[in-house]
């Protein structure tokens, strides 16, 4: 089971809080000589830890546990950097923290809650020297999470009490609340920025040490567009041939010294053996500091992590809850479309209004995140995995990707804090799954994306729209259709979760031909674009696969006029129709007086065996 990333301890009853040991997860299976001992990737711990491997064979219990092996100092406390020791040194201490029980006499008690799990444990573990019992406390978060901080630990995971046990899942039943420490650094010089970034890769970071400038790290992290202008003009004078450090430094990016003469504040996780910051992040120059007085101090541990500010001289201030579920709102000013002046304020007041209207469909549908950071005009990324900077209280839904090799954890909008995070985003347009978490396999409904062509009408949309409602009346199937925000239609046809994606595939697919046979002038299934004729409209049943993803309903799209995506009325489908007078200012008007035209949608879906009857007839 995974843990989500919290930005700050919390008190709750319904919690425990053990210490976050920092080492490596380990699952030992108890069984005798044919004890196993292995990594969350399946690696054998079994020859690489022979004493901790020794101790748990000799373990009379038959059981399967959870923890982690933790190295100690000279010191006893515990680090990441001592297990790299290990390595080389078999005298640095270990000790294997348990803190979890999955089986006992082969039978699974991952559906038991947590403290059952941990009681259990606690009398059936025999705990030594190297094999030990982690402990927790309950409910008083804020207090352990202080205490573990004034010794140097690097943070606590907290753990709903009655939680199961879920194997690769990160939801939010669990959560890991570290610390940062901060410190000043001489900048020494800049790498080349890569890809689509300006100015400067990473900052190349030191202090002095006896009077000399020592290497700490370098830091690519905690910079926006005009810091690193900024930073880089304050550079430019400062530009130098001699390295200031004196001696080579390893990088694996050429570098343009400076001058040792400007100071940064960094935040970092820990100072390693060596002395580097480890995952430094930049906060900003120093004016008050000057280079010589930057030198290799004891970590000054901070306060929880600042929220970045929200822009006080507008409407969107009200921040939105659900219980501990709170959104910080950022960049409310920035504009998101230049030609009508709609911010990115706008988008997110727009999407807490129709809130009622858009969750329905969104609820339980894993979501495919475009992002649009800077706007229409700006560049946009595609965005499925949540990560561990998703907020602790959002549903993720775990999918295993051959592509990227590995789970993708894929945000779920829920509730209304859930809406406006992933518009705080820049998820200018959203794109749920035809399936819901609870069906993965089987699409609540399919669609017909009607997508013409450079040289098509709107009119012509339209006419083939109404042909496959035409077709969809004689097969006795319901139907629906709504704007796509930009030039084309969508038609919706409910399924009730009843089918699979490749059953909704096949019936769009037939749907696709019979409306092709009797618009062949007009319209195409021919998928590739440099095969595809531009004065056809290309009728796209594909989307029908897991995965795949249209814009929502009511959902804006990022085109000029600030588009929605709006159901309407079939009487409404008819060549006179705009399919952009729909917009960000008056949708909401509009869902007042109309209500959810696409709740139909989700209802109880079709026969399609009938339907196939009605259409061969």
């Amino acid at each position: 089971m995974l843990a989500k990333l919290a930005d700050k301890p919390f008190d709750d009853p319904g919690w425990i809080y053990e210490i976050k040991w920092d080492g490596y997860r380990a699952i030992a299976e108890l069984h005798g000589r044919n004890t196993r001992f292995y990594s969350r990737k399946g690696i054998s711990f079994a020859a690489t830890y022979p004493e901790v491997f020794a101790e748990l064979s000799r373990i009379k219990k038959r059981m399967v546990i959870d923890g982690e092996i933790v190295a100690f100092d000279e010191h006893g406390m515990p680090g990441f950097q001592n297990l790299q020791q290990y390595g080389q040194n078999r005298d640095t201490p270990l000790a294997y923290y348990v803190f979890d029980l999955l089986y006992l006499n082969g039978k699974s008690l991952k559906d038991r809650p947590l403290l059952e799990r941990k009681e259990l444990l606690r009398s059936m573990l025999p705990e030594s020297g190297l094999v030990k019992y982690c402990d927790h406390v309950s409910g008083e978060g804020i207090a352990f999470f202080h205490t573990l901080r004034k010794k140097g630990l690097e943070g606590m995971i907290a753990k709903r009490a009655d939680s199961p046990y879920r194997e690769g899942v990160r939801n939010g039943d669990w959560l890991k609340v570290k610390h940062m420490l901060t410190d000043e650094a001489v900048i020494a010089g800049y790498t080349e920025p890569r890809g689509s970034r300006k100015y400067f890769g990473a900052l190349v970071l030191g202090t002095y040490e006896h009077g000399k400038l020592t290497y700490i790290g370098h830091t690519g992290t905690g910079f926006d567009n005009s810091t690193l202008k900024e930073v880089f003009r304050r550079m430019q004078p400062l530009v130098t041939k001699v390295n200031p450090f004196g001696k080579k430094v390893r990088l694996n990016m050429p570098v343009t010294w400076v001058k040792p003469q400007l100071v940064c504040q960094l935040k970092y996780t820990e100072v390693t053996e060596g002395g580097n910051r480890r995952h430094p992040v930049f906060m900003g120059l120093r004016e008050d500091k000057m280079p010589k007085e930057v030198h290799r101090e004891a970590p000054v541990v901070t306060e929880a992590e600042e929220q970045e500010p929200v822009t006080q001289n507008n409407r969107h201030m009200k921040q939105p809850a659900a219980g501990t579920r709170k959104v910080n709102l950022t960049h409310l000013d920035k504009i998101y479309w230049p030609e009508e002046g709609y911010t990115k304020g706008d988008v997110i007041d727009y999407y807490n209004a129709v809130y009622r209207y858009i969750i329905p469909h969104l609820k339980d549908r894993p979501q495919s995140l475009k992002r649009h950071p800077n706007g229409i005009t700006g560049k946009f990324f595609f965005h499925k995995d949540a990560g561990e900077q998703a907020p602790s209280w959002m549903t993720t839904y775990p999918v295993w990707s051959d592509s990227a090799g590995k789970t993708v954890d894929y945000l779920v909008c829920n509730d209304k804090p859930s809406l406006l995070y992933l518009a705080n985003l820049g998820c200018i347009e959203l794109n749920p799954w035809n399936s819901r978490t609870a069906a993965p396999e089987r699409p609540d409904y399919l669609v017909m994306d009607l997508d013409p062509s450079e040289q098509n009408t709107f009119a012509q949309v339209v006419e083939c729209a109404l042909v496959i409602r035409e077709i969809l009346d004689k097969a006795g199937v319901a139907s629906c259709c709504k704007t796509s925000g930009a030039t084309g239609l969508h038609v919706y046809v409910p399924l009730g979760a009843r089918y699979d994606y490749e059953d909704a595939r096949r019936f769009a697919e037939l749907i696709a031909q019979l409306t092709q046979e009797q618009l062949p002038e007009t319209t195409t299934l021919e998928r590739s674009l440099s095969k595809r004729s531009k004065r056809h409209i290309y009728l796209d049943y594909l989307q029908n696969k897991q995965g795949s993803t249209l814009s929502c309903v009511y959902s804006l799209r990022p085109r000029p006029g600030a588009p929605v995506s709006t159901p309407l009325e079939w009487k409404e489908v008819k060549s006179s129709l705009d399919p952009l007078r729909f917009n960000i200012k008056n949708t909401l008007k509009r869902l007042e007086k109309k209500g959810d035209l696409f709740a139909p949608v989700l209802r109880k879906g079709m026969n399609m065996e009938q339907a196939l009857k009605r259409l061969s007839a």
